[in-house]
């Protein structure tokens, strides 16, 4: 195959990375596979429209992109768009999308797993015009990345801690909003201090990532109004694995969620693959079962339905 990798060096683990060296590493991975890998290093501002330029070509066979989880949603968009398979280098803080691949998270391993892995399809989703590989929330999490988007910090470490501090800010001050939504045909209105809607419902880990992207459904959750006590408690469930064990927390599935917020009358927010977003009072998600191509660790085959090898 011929590949086009976009590394995005401010990137998480790239910021401490040799990229040059990297760039050359993965080169000679590539071509001992038998394929042809040419590497762009971006800075993250140019980070999109190198990622454009890239699913605009005609004459790649696949593209990879390396960085953090806004680098790979934003990635994953434009190849679904292109219809270019994509495979991506976990080099962020949590990887959701990786993890649910299977690819190493370990940037070195993971050009050695896919340059000797295969092309596969992956299920992927929208929110209005907004691709996404993970997930859709509002409410707790947007709250929380509202609050840590306020504070400064320049490592993956730095990033952890303000991501704990934030949960805190969270735990005292919870949201609690009024939805009306429909999912696959099923109406109902609820008072909720979080939604999230998943690329596939969430596994039994405590990162809240799917185990399975071929699924071909989205998790729908609502979690009723909480006190501090109760945000708490739910924070502790996930971070053990046991989300469907709290019962302030309501699991659906479905292919197509319709979202409305109809007492909002300021400005509010939403969460797309880890970016704060603006959220407009009507939000319409929709699943697009198999539509994502992706290069996959041959290990990964049980996860993502296999097409065909990345073999030259």
């Amino acid at each position: 195959m011929r590949v086009q990798a976009i590394f995005n060096k401010d990137g998480g683990t790239f910021r401490t990375t040799d990229m040059e060296a990297y760039a050359r590493h993965a080169e000679k991975v590539f071509s001992d596979a038998g394929h042809h890998l040419d590497c762009d290093i971006v800075e993250g501002a140019d980070i999109e429209m190198a990622l454009r330029r890239c699913s605009d070509r005609t004459d790649l066979d696949a593209m990879l992109a390396g960085g953090g989880d806004g680098t790979v949603s934003a990635a994953a968009g434009l190849a679904w768009q292109s219809k270019m398979p994509l495979g991506i280098v976990p080099a962020g803080t949590m990887n959701l999308f990786a993890r649910s691949l299977n690819i190493p998270l370990d940037i070195w391993q993971a050009i050695d797993a896919l340059a000797d892995g295969d092309i596969a399809a992956a299920d992927i989703g929208t929110a209005d015009d907004r691709a996404f590989v993970h997930q859709f929330s509002a409410g707790l999490h947007a709250r929380m990345v509202r609050l840590r988007n306020a504070m400064t910090y320049s490592s993956r470490l730095g990033k952890i801690a303000a991501n704990t501090r934030a949960a805190f800010g969270v735990i005292l001050d919870p949201p609690e909003f009024e939805v009306e939504f429909n999912v696959d045909g099923v109406e109902e209105s609820r008072r909720v201090s979080a939604i999230n809607v998943s690329n596939n419902r969430f596994g039994q880990n405590g990162l809240l990532y799917a185990d399975d992207l071929t699924g071909g459904h989205l998790g729908f959750y609502t979690t009723k109004p909480l006190k501090p006590a109760g945000v708490a408690k739910l924070a502790f469930d996930i971070l053990r694995g046991k989300l469907r064990e709290n019962a302030d927390v309501t699991e659906m599935t479905g292919t197509e969620v319709d979202l409305h917020f109809p007492k909002v009358d300021r400005a509010i927010n939403c969460v797309i693959d880890g970016e704060l977003l603006p959220m407009d009072r009507e939000v319409s998600i929709r699943l697009h079962p198999g539509e994502l191509k992706v290069m996959v660790p041959k290990v990964a085959v049980n996860k993502v339905a296999t097409t065909e090898p990345a073999a030259a």
